[in-house]
């Protein structure tokens, strides 16, 4: 199927995702990859740590964190799209992912106590949701004092052309 945006693995690795991490990861997170960075390899993910991957998608950096965390860290990805959550849920099934948890909640009101994670990844998800300030508020809230968040966001320099229209459904084909 052809995507009015880039995606997949060819577009993974054009973000600087190695070749070698993707061909190491399930083919459901990453057919099915559509951020707009590499977060989970840039970020500085300590094993051990608690993680949250905000707007996780097909689950491509929900598993890469999961491998940087160990077996004594947990992941969870939280995404408002049942269907890229089954992406993730079959990548983390495929790794064994004990250590992952995958759940359907929005970024405005996220299913964690306070200072729940040390760190917070988020690959391109701002340009999806208005919400903006709740977001933010909602990151800072589920944050650990003195931990750290990891983002990437599209950013446009002009307005689209008026000819350019995506809607909803663009995403999730």
């Amino acid at each position: 199927m052809r995507h009015p945006f880039p995606v997949g693995r060819e577009f993974a690795r054009s973000l600087g995702y190695p070749a070698e991490l993707l061909a190491s990861v399930p083919s459901a997170c990453v057919d099915a990859f559509a951020g707009v960075s590499n977060v989970a390899v840039f970020a500085d993910i300590p094993p051990g740590a608690r993680v949250l991957d905000m707007g996780c998608g097909a689950g491509l950096d929900t598993v890469v964190a999961a491998r940087r965390v160990g077996p004594h860290g947990s992941v969870i990805g939280v995404d408002f799209s049942e269907e890229m959550l089954a992406y993730a849920r079959l990548g983390a099934a495929a790794v064994g992912g004990r250590t992952i948890t995958l759940c359907r909640a929005d970024a405005e009101r996220l299913p964690l106590p306070d200072g729940a994670v040390d760190v917070a990844l988020v690959n391109g998800m701002f340009n999806l949701n208005p919400s903006r300030e709740e977001i933010f508020r909602e990151l800072a809230r589920v944050v650990r004092v003195g931990g750290s968040v990891f983002a990437a966001e599209l950013i446009l320099r002009e307005p689209l052309p008026a000819t350019t229209a995506f809607s909803e459904a663009d995403w999730f084909a």
